[in-house]
């Protein structure tokens, strides 16, 4: 049931890339869907039985692989800054068009 929610999150998100025309819902559907990813991908790390490699009191146990939650760090990190990137993109492009929908500016830019 949790991946399925994460799986509609997914596609929300890429449904809302697709046909949204405002650039600041792109943004927001972008994200939306990032979030989708990193959910789903720390479902699928995660796993019941596995100890902490530095708590654990476990001799010879299953431990959790540390790898998978820097990854999913860096992708958080790298995923807010492509955000902040964008909007500053987003408001560059609005101080000459007074819309932002996409097909309006591209109708204005068209020669």
């Amino acid at each position: 049931m949790l991946e399925a929610c994460i799986f509609a999150t997914i596609f929300c998100g890429f449904f809302g890339i697709i046909l949204k025309k405002n650039l600041v819902m792109k943004i927001i559907s972008m994200d939306v869907m990032s979030t989708g990813v990193i959910a789903y991908y720390v479902l699928i790390a995660s796993q019941d039985g596995l100890f902490t490699p530095i708590v654990g009191n476990v001799k010879n146990g299953a431990y959790a692989d540390p790898v998978p939650q820097a990854v999913i760090l860096t992708a958080i990190v790298i995923g807010f800054s492509i955000q902040a990137l964008m909007l500053v993109g987003v408001m560059k492009l609005a101080r000459d068009n007074p819309t932002l929908e996409s097909n309006e500016i591209e109708k204005n830019n068209t020669p």
